[in-house]
């Protein structure tokens, strides 16, 4: 859903199709259009996610926000004047540093106030190239600047042109599949949706029908006269997918108590027997739609533990079934025993793309932080048994003295630590003196 919201709000600043196209490239090598987006490395240090970082620092309970060197949101803002910039504009506004409308209307400020040349380019320009290299060089600024870079991000750029650019009105809004081989909408969906997709479950429809075959069945009423049933997605028997309800609404594949009304529910033709199989062709595209639709909506990773009371929590289980509510046989043996290797496959897809588009970003600050990190590691005794004798002479020469601190009770060497040009010469002179060349 962010996607188009980005789109209409760039346009509407008076930015051209090249130029929010760019611009949106850009934002998606950052962040991948998440506002609520934490730079990949920093979960694990700092010990957060996407959403408790976001909390923690709305409620006040982190506090180092501004200083933590860590990428955030739509744009991976992470030098600290623009990051206590970002947190100042969205507590004025009274809104959460992760709200999408009060980061876009961020992003405006600083192009506004502070990147003139960048935003005259992407309110005039008609290449997607142009602006998508504007905005990494002179914007983004991230470590890794190279050709190769460029041309990634101007592709990202290059996609979103496709899919607006060329639209008017009303087709601009669907955010669909495009791995869709045919489409049927069925009138049985409640429209629009007003919430983020956060959600998704698999259904399988018995019969080995293609997708076509599914979305026509959605669409009469001799299918559907008792259930009302319809679903977002239908996956058919040689692996072709259908469109049966736009992802910008909710299709009633079953009962909201199953909290399919928050999901994009997926009909995937089965054998009509026990274990309802599914192919070969149709497992395989289900598990590419499945990397897509995570992907178009932000959805890191698909999360299951086949329990039904976490139905709702999805920050432990973003996956349910029909079978817990209603159709105990819905899915299948065969699809339902799998769900665990879905999510495997479909999240190991979606780790590589996520190394792909961490920011690299690296200011000086950052920078002296490692490296202080670094060092601190090398600053000891450590060193190997063939140094030894040679270690040892240089200590009772005086060519060595440590540092003045102790480890262990013996003086520390620091061993495995960097030799400046100062501590050579040193080491030099000492040794010449010894030599009475000095």
């Amino acid at each position: 859903m962010n996607k188009v919201k980005i789109w209409k709000y760039l346009k509407a600043q008076g930015m051209t199709d090249a130029g929010v196209a760019g611009l949106m490239g850009n934002i998606y090598a950052e962040s991948g259009l998440n506002p609520k987006s934490l730079q990949n490395s920093y979960e694990k240090r700092l010990g957060y996610t996407d959403a408790t970082y976001t909390a923690a620092v709305d409620n006040g309970t982190y506090n180092n926000f501004v200083r933590d060197s860590a990428g955030y949101g739509l744009c991976q803002w992470t030098y600290w004047t623009r990051k206590q910039a970002l947190y100042a504009f969205c507590k004025a506004a009274g809104a959460s540093i992760g709200d999408l409308d009060a980061q876009l209307r961020f992003l405006m400020k600083e192009l506004r106030e502070s990147f003139k040349s960048v935003l005259r380019v992407l309110m005039t320009t008609t290449s997607v190239r142009e602006a998508s290299d504007i905005v990494l060089l002179q914007f983004e600024c991230p470590k890794d600047r190279s050709l190769s870079v460029q041309e990634k991000r101007a592709s990202y750029g290059q996609k979103y042109y496709d899919q607006f650019a060329a639209k008017k009105g009303d087709a601009a809004v669907m955010e669909n599949s495009p791995l869709v081989t045919y489409i049927n909408l069925s009138p049985n969906c409640t429209k629009p949706r007003n919430h983020d997709i956060d959600t998704i479950t698999i259904h399988c429809v018995v019969g080995q029908f293609t997708a076509k075959q599914i979305c026509d069945l959605s669409n009469f009423t001799q299918y559907n006269a008792k259930s009302g049933s319809s679903c977002n997605y239908a996956v058919g028997r040689d692996g072709s997918i259908g469109l049966c309800v736009d992802e910008a609404n909710r299709s009633w594949c079953s009962s909201n108590k199953s909290n399919d009304h928050r999901a994009i529910t997926i009909e995937v033709a089965s054998d009509a027997s026990h274990p309802y199989a599914v192919t070969d062709a149709a497992y395989k595209a289900l598990i590419n739609l499945l990397v897509d639709i995570c992907q178009r909506n932000n959805i890191k990773q698909l999360l299951w533990k086949g329990d039904k009371n976490l139905v709702g929590q999805v920050d432990k289980q973003n996956m349910t079934v029909h079978r817990w509510f209603a159709n105990k046989a819905c899915p299948g043996d065969y699809l339902y025993s799998r769900h665990g290797k879905i999510t495997e496959e479909v999240n190991k897809r979606l780790n590589a793309q996520n190394i792909e588009m961490e920011d690299d970003d690296m200011d000086v600050v950052r920078f002296k932080e490692l490296w202080s990190e670094m060092r601190k590691e090398l600053q000891d005794n450590d060193s190997g048994k063939w140094s030894e004798e040679a270690r040892q002479w240089a200590i009772s020469t005086g060519l060595i003295a440590g540092n003045g601190t102790e480890i262990n009770g013996e003086p520390n060497y620091m061993w495995a630590d960097i030799l400046t040009r100062e501590q050579f010469v040193t080491v030099l002179y000492r040794f010449a003196k010894k030599m009475g060349m000095v």
